[in-house]
């Protein structure tokens, strides 16, 4: 129940929106940023603010099966439910992975989260501060009457550009798709309605039959004004990734082994204090000291495309990015020589959405209980697998005022009762306290 800070309250009226008015997330692996969007009194998103986002972990492309550590892509509404007060890791919003898609096309996992505390084992994880805010936003937009708001995560942001420099991905079938729902977003600044049939998502359609995840799609429309709009942006780009790829744009690996990445605020921020071992203060919020940030690369990549593709695109975030304007450079549209997934194509369009659930956190070796990510509400499991034991229990780092009190890493199940700070509508816990076999080792 932290309030909104003074700052973003009078940035919220300076840019002409309520803070119960809707919002809207949007996640980027390979740039590392998390984005919320929020309506203003035009009746349309508007970009709020970016954040850098501490760690995450596997690679680009979708979750497949649990414990493959892949953190979601797709498409998720969040409803009060998914709202975890009594996170271990502060605070946690619950992806709701596996989405409707995601079952229909037989994906596996569970308690993927955007959660505090910097350690990712499938989640996106940011700083406490970073989640104390988003936490909050969603939380006035719910008390404002909205009654779930959408996660977009994408593998990069989805210019032609990028498109081309992932061409011969095998998840290029998918991320196709997905830049469907990506592409409505950019032309009309309005949430996309999305339905699953066929095991593919469909965008904006209007039928009178039935959506069913694993049948086949009613005959549905979609209203020629969105059709038009988007159809001309997609041609659009798919002639820029078509020059581009003509003239030889490089491309680029899409995994880092499994190591996933870091935004380069916080990893240069890590290596200015000489690595993990101490809380670090930064502009963007406290990095723990046992937080890991992914490997150096052995051989072929360079230290910036291990940590963001060698993007172009990708930069230092900055804690705040506010502009309504679209993405430079436009939004990526696949083209029609580009490869697709023999896993995760169907048709012309394909299924293969991800997430991973958060990691284990160190903990004593001897420690096998707890409900890891979940505190007596439906949570994450733990992080953090690849810190020794003796690393042991999580270190206190600065948190913003008014803040519950932060819990370690402890592997005892939490006695506090969900209630006490939960007063989200239909927030009550969705798993059990001490639930997991073992906290350190339930893998996602």
């Amino acid at each position: 129940m932290q309030p909104l800070s003074e700052r973003m309250v009078a940035d919220l009226e300076s840019r002409n929106m309520a803070k119960e008015s809707p919002i809207l997330v949007r996640i980027f692996k390979e740039e590392s940023e998390l984005e919320v969007w929020k309506v203003d009194k035009t009746g349309r998103f508007a970009l709020l603010r970016t954040y850098p986002i501490c760690r995450w972990s596997g690679d680009l492309g979708p979750k497949i099966a649990q414990g493959d550590r892949q953190a979601p892509e797709g498409f998720y509404p969040i409803t009060p439910s998914l709202m975890n007060p009594n996170s271990n890791y502060y605070l946690a919003i619950n992806t709701g992975f596996p989405n409707a898609y995601d079952q229909a096309n037989g994906r596996t996992g569970q308690f993927l989260m955007i959660h505090g505390d910097c350690a990712s084992a499938g989640c996106y994880a940011m700083t406490d501060e970073q989640i104390a805010e988003i936490y909050a936003l969603a939380r006035e937009a719910f008390f404002g009457g909205q009654k779930a708001f959408q996660i977009q995560a994408y593998p990069f942001r989805m210019t032609p550009l990028n498109m081309a420099r992932h061409r011969n991905s095998e998840h290029m079938a998918f991320w196709r798709m997905l830049k469907q729902g990506y592409d409505y977003f950019e032309v009309a600044r309005q949430e996309p309605k999305v339905d699953v049939c066929d095991r593919h998502y469909v965008f904006n359609a209007q039928s009178s039959g039935k959506f069913s995840p694993a049948d086949r799609c009613p005959a549905y429309s979609v209203p020629q004004e969105i059709a038009s709009a988007v159809r001309n942006k997609e041609r659009r780009d798919d002639a820029q990734i078509a020059q581009l790829a003509s003239r030889g744009v490089a491309t680029v690996a899409t995994t880092t082994g499994g190591q996933g990445g870091m935004n380069a605020t916080f990893l240069a921020a890590v290596r200015a204090n000489g690595g993990p071992g101490s809380d670090i203060r930064t502009a963007a919020g406290t990095i723990p000291g046992h937080v890991h940030p992914p490997a150096e690369p052995s051989s072929g990549f360079t230290t910036a495309s291990l940590f963001s593709f060698a993007s172009p695109a990708s930069r230092p975030a900055q804690v705040q990015v506010a502009s309504a304007a679209p993405t430079a450079g436009g939004t990526g549209g696949g083209t029609g020589n580009l490869s697709g997934s023999k896993r995760d194509t169907q048709s012309t369009q394909t299924r293969g959405t991800g997430a991973q659930a958060p990691q284990p956190k160190p903990a004593p070796a001897a420690t096998t209980a707890g409900a890891g990510h979940t505190k007596s509400t439906g949570a994450t499991a733990a992080k953090g697998d690849t810190k020794p034991a003796a690393e042991g229990k999580k270190i206190a780092a600065a948190k913003p005022q008014a803040s519950p009190p932060q819990k370690t890493a402890s592997a005892e199940p939490d006695q506090r009762p969900a209630s006490t700070t939960n007063l989200l509508s239909g927030a009550a816990p969705t798993v059990p306290a001490g639930s997991f076999d073992s906290r350190f080792g339930f893998s996602r």
